[in-house]
C-alpha cells in the first residue's frame, strides 16, 4: 500500500456570530431557489458554467474516485436530438407507464410530455454515473457508492448555478439510455439526470408551493 500524502487543511475560521450570519444568509439565498420550466434563450458565458461544474467536482465521493461525468451541451442540433428522444419517452410515460396516482402527484406542477425548454435553455448538462473506472490499458477500477457520490455532486452543481444567478431544472425522462447514444458515452457510464440551466424567461412563473418546516425534516437528539 502506498504511503498517503497529507497537506495542511485550508479551513476558514469564523467567529460564532459570523458563522451564524453566514449560515442564515446561505439558507435565505437557497430558499429562493425554485425549479423553472420556462427559460430564456439569452446566452450565458461558458466560463460561468465551467466554474459551476468545477464546484460539482469538489463533492466528496466514495474512496475519492470521483465517479461522475458532466457533458455540457450547447449545440442546437444536439439539443434538438435530446428533446425529440426525451419527448418520445415522456409520451410513453404520460400515456402508458405512469399510474394515476403518479399523475395526480404531478398535476400541481403542470408538467406534461412537451419539453420545449430542452431547446430553449442555453445549456443542458447531462450527468452520468461511472459504474466503474477504466485504466489506460483497459482494466476496470471498482467504484464505491457511485450513485450517492454523483447525487451529492449534482446537489452542489444546482446550488452553484443558483448562486451564480441562473435557474435550473432537473429532468429525468425514463429510460435515459438515449443520452449514451446521442452523446457517445462509454459503456461504463449510465445517465443520472439531465440538468437544464440558463436565465429564467421574463414571464417565468412557478407553482405556489411550500417547503416543509425544520421540525418536519429534522430530528435533533
Amino acid at each position: 500500500m502506498s504511503e498517503q500524502t497529507l497537506i495542511p487543511l485550508a479551513a476558514a475560521q469564523y467567529p460564532v456570530e459570523e458563522m451564524r450570519q453566514r449560515a442564515a444568509d446561505f439558507y435565505a439565498e437557497m430558499n429562493r431557489r425554485r425549479t423553472v420550466r420556462t427559460f430564456s434563450d439569452r446566452a450565458v458565458p461558458r466560463d460561468i458554467i465551467e466554474h459551476c461544474v468545477r464546484t460539482a467536482g469538489t463533492a466528496p465521493s466514495g474512496a475519492h474516485l470521483q465517479p461522475w461525468s458532466f457533458v455540457v451541451v450547447q449545440d442546437a442540433a444536439i439539443k434538438r436530438q435530446i428533446r425529440e428522444a426525451a419527448e418520445a419517452e415522456e409520451h410513453e410515460f404520460y400515456t402508458r407507464r405512469a399510474t394515476q396516482e403518479w399523475l395526480d402527484a404531478l398535476a400541481p406542477l403542470g408538467t406534461d410530455e412537451h419539453k420545449p425548454f430542452l431547446e430553449t435553455a442555453p445549456y443542458l448538462i447531462a450527468i452520468f454515473v461511472q459504474r466503474y473506472g477504466v485504466t489506460p490499458d483497459g482494466g476496470q477500477i471498482k467504484h464505491y457508492y457511485a450513485h450517492e457520490s454523483v447525487g451529492i455532486a449534482t446537489g452542489l452543481l444546482i446550488a452553484a448555478l443558483h448562486h451564480a444567478g441562473l435557474a435550473a431544472l432537473t429532468h429525468t425522462p425514463s429510460p435515459m439510455e438515449f443520452l449514451n447514444t446521442i452523446l457517445d458515452r462509454p459503456d461504463n457510464e449510465r445517465p443520472f439526470l439531465l440538468l437544464v440551466t440558463g436565465y429564467p424567461a421574463e414571464d417565468a412563473a412557478v407553482p405556489d408551493l411550500q417547503r416543509k418546516p425544520l421540525d418536519a425534516i429534522a430530528t435533533f437528539l
